[in-house]
């Protein structure tokens, strides 16, 4: 079944900056072949249910399998039917900003 993931996996407790750590995280999302965008905050996986929890996993625990406390917040758009969720939603809400304020499809 379709899933689209917005997730923030992050160490605690390792300094201010967290780039470092975070990028190694980016990378294991990057290489599953899954779509994927990252943004300021978080990054967004979409795919079938078991392949995105198993990149969350696998990008949670390149941290964790080193012994830095990790913090994951997740959140999922189970949709069934549908495909291309992480861009259609961003499609549908472009058109609805270009039409009149008010104004129908």
């Amino acid at each position: 079944m379709n899933t689209l993931v917005a997730l923030c996996i992050a160490p605690c407790g390792t300094g201010d900056e967290l780039a470092a750590d975070v990028a190694e995280v980016v990378r294991v999302i990057r290489s599953s072949g899954l779509p994927n965008r990252t943004y300021s905050m978080f990054t967004e996986i979409e795919g079938e249910w078991d392949e995105v929890m198993r990149v969350v996993k696998d990008a949670t625990f390149v941290l964790a399998s080193k012994g830095i406390r990790t913090e994951v917040v997740l959140k999922a758009d189970i949709r069934p039917g549908y495909t291309r969720t992480m861009d259609g939603k961003l499609d549908r809400l472009e058109a609805a900003l270009a039409r009149p304020e008010g104004g129908a499809e």
